[in-house]
């Protein structure tokens, strides 16, 4: 049984404690508020408010189309679809990366890793690149499963990164006895490891869906006016309907159906227990039983790569022939709209490092808000509302905060449409839970006698920080600053709005030159886009050697 947590004696502790954690969460929630709500809301109200009146019939009409019925259900199916692909082999894939000892392992982790943070558009552009080439035999261009498996293909990395990180530090012990006492190795899969790890299996299901539910340049480019989402039906409605209503209403559904899944969620156990321990076990050996997990990961893995090599092959191809001339075209100059490639890659690397700072910084401190001990049913359900509404980012089309930004914020005193903070705030915004998301779990995980024991040896609450949480924190804030800074440089939804014309970043040059005829530019996409994946699939590598590092220091220590 855990003591109860220290109390501040008096009541000027009791006070200062409660500023404290009000003063913590207080400047997230005011960038929330001006960057998100303010965006959001704006967009709905100029859809749903005719002559300032709440437009319920406008709604209706809406929300009876056909169309709107079947973009609801593609996009429901599509994610769910996908969710179950990502969960299916993200699980034996985390096993192998996380769990097992052979060489390559941390190449294998960097290749599983890299889909999640290469652009939407750089994935797009290597599907139909794949589907056009190797696999133009099959037919399936622009249908629904090319959809789902580039859904998967995207997604797959957020199941190996949160199931293989609890996996990692799971206690071996249980499973050890269970299997002293007979149990096969597959019961103890699903009777003591399954178990263990569901709320990682959980909280990535659920982040996946909502990646999957959201995801926009991927649909827009693989799927047409066909199979259409709601995320990208409000960019259409929006950008070539006008149709700010429709696109309104559509915002609001999503905003619904999100809100509802992360209630959902968050009645479900995804928080370890404090006294679970968190030291991450040394990777075992290869076995026979392990063939299976093993074979998983070697389909799995060729499955990432394929897309990615296609894409490769494709930039070094011009005419039908072998040639660097779609690179020379990149390091020649080559622009589009008079903006140099080489100049976009240096304003996304400015707005994501940007972008990443501010995420950090705000996602520490909404993670050490959500995660500290409730001593009261009011401060359970403030923190959960605080976690359910730092969430909902992930869930809000892109599309509606970038062009919300346009209607709303475009008076003095908040005229900030030209100010160059304005798409790293929106970046950071979309960052923020996945932040917030890696650090909450292991501060949630920190045992609370821990900073107790701090606290009674005379150290203030900053010096128990550094002293206890600290060092359990330097890995997962490394690599949330990866994936963070990797997530900044390939955002397309919102950056799509508010790039301005003479500062675009690469993923809005690369789906620019898209639109542009001729082989030349169609090649020159492609090049840029195999740049703009080596860029990622280098800070993911950065990200592997530095938990490396830390993992062999940690073991060296124990």
């Amino acid at each position: 049984m855990n003591p109860a947590p220290v109390r501040p004696a008096g009541l000027a502790g009791r006070l200062s404690l409660t500023a404290g954690r009000v003063a913590l969460v207080a400047i997230p929630l005011a960038i929330l508020a001006l960057f998100f709500v303010l965006p959001v809301s704006g967009m709905v109200a100029r859809g749903l408010w005719v002559e300032g009146r709440f437009d319920v019939v406008g709604v209706q009409e809406v929300l009876a189309r056909p169309r709107v019925h079947r973009v609801l259900w593609f996009t429901l199916w599509s994610s769910g679809a996908a969710t179950a692909c990502s969960i299916a082999l993200g699980i034996p894939v985390a096993y192998v990366c996380y769990r097992l000892a052979f060489p390559g392992r941390r190449v294998l982790r960097a290749v599983v890793l890299v889909p999640f943070v290469l652009p939407s558009v750089v994935v797009g552009v290597a599907f139909r690149q794949l589907l056009a080439g190797p696999l133009a035999f099959l037919g399936v261009d622009a249908s629904a499963a090319v959809i789902v498996a580039a859904l998967t293909f995207f997604n797959i990395a957020v199941v190996v990164r949160t199931v293989g990180s609890a996996w990692e530090s799971l206690d071996r012990r249980p499973g050890e006895a269970a299997a002293a006492l007979g149990a096969s190795p597959s019961q103890v899969l699903r009777t003591v490891t399954l178990p263990a790890l569901r709320p990682a299996i959980l909280a990535s299901a659920s982040v996946v869906f909502l990646f999957c539910a959201t995801a926009f340049g991927v649909v827009l480019m693989l799927g047409g006016l066909r199979y259409a989402t709601v995320e990208t039906e409000i960019y259409l409605l929006t950008t070539n309907l006008l149709d700010l209503r429709a696109a309104a209403a559509l915002s609001l559904l999503q905003l619904l159906i999100v809100t509802a899944l992360l209630l959902g969620v968050r009645r479900l156990d995804l928080t370890p227990t404090a006294t679970q321990e968190r030291a991450p076990a040394p990777p075992g050996r290869v076995s026979r039983n392990d063939l299976p997990a093993l074979s998983v990961a070697v389909v799995a893995a060729a499955l990432v790569m394929a897309p990615v090599l296609t894409l490769v092959v494709g930039s070094l191809r011009s005419s039908g022939e072998w040639s660097l001339v779609n690179y020379r075209t990149l390091t020649g100059g080559a622009e589009v709209g008079g903006i140099s490639v080489v100049n976009a890659l240096v304003t996304s690397l400015r707005v994501a490092v940007d972008a990443t700072w501010l995420s950090l910084g705000l996602g520490l401190a909404v993670a050490v808000a959500v995660s500290r001990p409730s001593r009261t049913r009011r401060e359970r359900t403030t923190r959960s509302l605080l976690d359910g509404l730092f969430a909902l980012p992930l869930g809000v089309s892109a599309v509606t905060v970038g062009f919300g930004f346009l209607i709303t914020l475009d008076q003095p005193p908040l005229d900030l449409r030209d100010h160059p903070l304005l798409v790293p705030v929106a970046q950071a915004l979309v960052a923020l839970p996945l932040v917030v998301r890696t650090l909450a779990p292991v501060l949630a995980g920190i045992d609370v006698r821990r900073r107790q024991a701090a606290a009674s040896l005379g150290a203030n609450p900053w010096q128990a920080s550094w002293v206890v949480e600290w060092p359990v924190l330097r890995r997962p804030l490394a690599a949330a600053a990866g994936f963070a800074f990797a997530v900044s440089l390939g955002e397309f939804g919102a950056t799509s709005f508010l790039a301005r014309d003479e500062r675009p970043t690469l993923p809005v040059v690369i789906f620019r030159l898209l639109g542009q005829p001729g082989e030349l530019n169609y090649g020159t996409a492609m090049a840029a886009a195999v740049l703009l994946a080596g860029v990622t699939a280098a800070v993911v590598v950065a990200v592997e050697q530095i938990e490396g590092r830390s993992a062999t220091r940690g073991a060296g220590l124990r």
